[in-house]
């Protein structure tokens, strides 16, 4: 973990303030708010809540808000133990503690909500109910078939997962059976899996009865009874006010009805509340989740005060100004323009490829060549709306031979080579001999699990065994490079840290390529992104058929943008399979985005190879000396060819390569307007241009 931060300072380091004390070690209030920007210390300032922080994609949010923590902790405004911090998953509460603890700031709670829920209701269900609390059903799958068998529903696999969701919803909505009806009524919610919704709210009737049956309950209801034992016991809810008497809440725009009722119990009518959130990020509309507490927070709270984040460190202009245009065009409510704080990079990519199967070729291609220039291939990542599509770029990437891993399967702690490696790797640390280097140890041990010193040739379980194991290798030489010489990186230390890590399901980075969905890669961050089937039906998917589902798409489409720092490459397929009609159109979401060749298309990749310009996308910020220079150029070339000068190059292909300032013939390929015979006849001269108008900066 102290090494990844590390490795987190040393990005923004670039950008941003960074503090320079030994991890763990407290730190003089003064020294807290010198890491922050001017916005940013403002919300560290802002102890007093209610506080709404609007921060958009790559701000430093979980950095604003820490620090605000930390800075109230270190003046004394609040104990640790006073602050109740939840955000929605495990890896961003674990985020969240180890910044803390780098910041010498022990104490204060930082969890996911049903992780906070689950530890006071099982605290406090002996003290009222009697007997140990019940047991959590892991998954709905099975009760839901059993009640979908009591009320005579035939039901398959995919209906049975169809309706668990269904029922999460309803749950989540705090919607009951007896209002389901009118409730998916009034939010023009389809009934699952072709049941009407008379059939889904008896359904969700029998599901209750068969939970009851059982003596079992859901992570719902872990909110729902906790919830309800504040509110109705009153004793209890002092109790959990007097311990936690100020809430940051991450993420806010993801917060459904009832985790909204639990953080109401929690509060008790208290206004001692920081929420962070982003509208344009609201992705998970479907599950329960709403924006409408964060946009109307200002209504609940009429003394709020609402900070805004929009210096974006994260990602380079290029990448900046798409995602930013891709919210104008689409008037998305509350949308922050972002600002980008980092040096100009590389242009957006935007690819047409003929069929699917020559899009994750040339995706796994440019890949190829990505690791071939240096960037890890765990810094590198293929986004793709729905799981589905992943088959297709495991394949490509297996031809590259460029190795990958696909996000959302099994986690990573809960994989049984990976359980079986760490029971091993804690037998050996009884027993380890103190004068061997503890990688070296980590070695032989994993030699019986799978590892070895090259990866295998096969593909599918041996090769992600390897990876897992690899994985696990890594992580030991990288405590080990971090550990001082006075005390060396332990066996016992790397069981700890595992153990650790478990808990927060942190796992170790795999270095291979992320696949992943989009919904998947919310909160990740990679250097290199490709958006890959970026076309209608897709992106949006055809199931969004209302405004209110095509603007979520849209918003889902900036948070794929916005996981990139540095290159960014945007395709999508005319057909689905090779020799198909090219009947497919690119999303609409890119109109007037997408550089166009004359026909509607930009770059195009054909059969296994990739044909044509990739093209830039421009921020419209030139050097105007370079492009005044490169105006009399082309009248220099025009009168010595008796030619119109906008044969030569237009003033758009001009302005191009004034703001990109290419220096090599592939970075004039992808510059709209400039083909091979004109990168041949005019490419050395361009580049000396550019490179001239470099050292005069």
């Amino acid at each position: 973990m102290v090494l990844r931060a590390c490795r987190g300072r040393l990005r923004q380091s670039q950008t941003m303030p960074v503090l320079t004390n030994s991890p763990g070690a407290p730190l003089h209030p003064d020294a807290i708010l010198d890491a922050l920007d001017p916005e940013q210390r403002e919300v560290a300032l802002a102890l007093a809540g209610p506080v709404c922080v609007l921060a958009g994609a790559g701000t430093g949010k979980t950095r604003a808000i820490t620090h605000r923590i930390a800075y109230g902790v270190r003046t004394g405004a609040y104990p640790p133990t006073s602050v109740l911090a939840v955000t929605f998953t495990a890896r961003a509460a674990g985020e969240m503690r180890t910044r803390l603890r780098e910041l010498g700031v022990a104490g204060v709670q930082a969890r996911t909500f049903h992780a906070a829920a689950l530890r006071q209701l099982g605290y406090f269900w002996p003290r009222v109910v009697g007997g140990a609390p019940p047991q959590i059903l892991e998954h709905k799958a099975p009760a839901v078939a059993e009640a979908a068998r009591r009320i005579g529903a035939s039901v398959d696999r995919v209906a049975v997962r169809d309706l668990s969701s269904e029922v999460e919803w309803a749950k989540v909505s705090l919607v009951t059976a007896e209002d389901y009806v009118k409730a998916a009524a009034a939010d023009d919610r389809p009934a699952p899996s072709g049941f009407d919704h008379q059939t889904v709210a008896r359904l969700v009737a029998a599901y209750e009865d068969v939970k009851t049956e059982r003596g079992v309950i859901d992570f719902e209801d872990v909110l729902l009874m906790l919830a309800d034992m504040l509110g109705s016991h009153p004793h209890i809810g002092d109790q959990v006010r007097s311990q936690y008497r100020h809430f940051v809440v991450d993420e806010f725009q993801d917060v459904s009805p009832l985790q909204h009722f639990l953080l109401d119990q929690w509060l008790g009518g208290r206004q001692e509340l920081c929420v962070v959130g982003d509208p344009s990020q609201t992705i998970y509309s479907f599950t329960g989740a709403t924006p409408h507490y964060l946009l109307d927070f200002t209504r609940t709270y009429r003394d709020a005060q609402v900070v805004r984040l929009v210096r974006d460190y994260r990602s380079t202009p290029q990448v900046v100004h798409l995602a930013n245009d891709v919210l104008r065009r689409g008037r998305v409510t509350g949308a922050l323009e972002l600002v980008a704080q980092r040096p100009a990079g590389p242009p957006v990519s935007f690819t047409t490829y003929d069929d699917d199967e020559a899009e994750a070729a040339g995706i796994a291609a440019r890949a190829a060549r990505l690791v071939a220039d240096g960037v890890r291939p765990s810094e590198i990542a293929v986004l793709y709306r729905t799981n589905a599509q992943s088959a297709a770029f495991e394949s490509a990437l297996s031809d590259a031979g460029v190795s990958y891993q696909v996000r959302g399967g099994a986690r990573f702690f809960q994989r049984r080579d990976v359980r079986d490696a760490v029971v091993l790797l804690r037998g050996a640390a009884r027993s380890s001999d103190p004068d061997q280097p503890m990688p070296e140890q980590v070695r032989d041990v994993l030699l019986s699990a799978g590892w070895a010193e090259k990866p295998p040739a096969a593909r599918g379980a041996t090769r992600e065994r390897w990876e897992a194991m690899q994985a696990l290798v890594g992580l030991a030489d990288d405590l080990a490079a971090a550990a001082s010489e006075d005390a060396p990186a332990t066996l016992q230390g790397l069981v700890d840290e595992l153990a650790e890590r478990a808990s927060a399901q942190h796992a170790p980075t795999v270095d291979g390529v992320t696949l992943a969905s989009l919904h998947a890669a919310k909160g990740l961050e990679w250097d290199a992104v490709f958006l890959a089937g970026m076309n209608e039906g897709l992106m949006p998917i055809s199931l969004a058929e209302t405004d209110e589902g095509v603007a979520e798409e849209r918003r889902l489409l900036y948070v794929g943008i916005t996981r990139a720092r540095e290159h960014l490459d945007i395709s999508y397929a005319r057909s689905r399979n090779p020799g198909g009609r090219a009947t497919r159109k690119r999303t609409r979401f890119l109109d007037g985005i997408w550089p166009d060749d004359g026909r509607g298309r930009g770059r195009t990749g054909t059969g296994r190879a990739q044909r044509g310009q990739a093209r830039a996308q421009l921020t419209g910020h030139a050097d105007v000396e370079l492009f005044d220079a490169l105006r009399e150029w082309r009248l220099s070339v025009a009168r010595e060819t008796d030619k119109p000068a906008y044969t030569v190059l237009g003033d758009a292909t001009l302005a191009a390569i004034a703001e990109l300032r290419p220096t090599s013939t592939a970075q004039l390929a992808r510059i709209n307007g400039i083909g091979p015979a004109k990168i041949d006849r005019y490419g050395p001269t361009l580049i000396t241009l550019v490179e001239s108008a470099a050292e005069r900066d």
